[in-house]
């Protein structure tokens, strides 16, 4: 039962590669800057983590889902599939979002250039 929450965690991650794939939102629109913000946001939360534990803020949470394996104390190496889960969400989201609204932009300039739309039995 160890490896449940790793392996939830790498079925997550699995999905979040091939909604990339199939959009092309994060990894497969740019992977030189994708692999950079990555790594950026692991740094960030990754020390983020290590202040917390530090301050005593952040504590471990013993479960019999988990692995046992600490990469620190009271940072479990699941913490680090989790954060580069939740950096891959939020690129992913903000990727679709982007080119959502990007559609939705150019189809009302596109509206926009070809005038009033005129209805049947309608004169212009």
């Amino acid at each position: 039962m160890g490896l449940i929450y790793l392996a939830a965690l790498l079925v997550a991650l699995t999905g979040m590669v091939m909604l990339d794939r199939r959009f092309a939102l994060f990894f497969w629109a740019d992977a030189r800057r994708a692999t950079i913000v990555m790594i950026a946001g692991l740094v960030f939360f990754v020390t983020w983590d290590l202040l917390g534990i530090g301050l005593g803020i952040f504590f471990r949470g013993e479960t019999a889902f988990m692995t046992g394996l600490q990469i620190a104390p009271e940072l479990p190496v699941e913490e680090l599939f989790f954060l580069a889960l939740l950096v891959y969400v939020t690129m992913n989201l903000y990727a679709a979002a982007s080119r959502i609204r990007s559609l939705s932009t150019s189809e009302r300039a596109l509206r926009q250039a070809q005038g009033p739309r005129q209805g049947p039995g309608e004169r212009a």
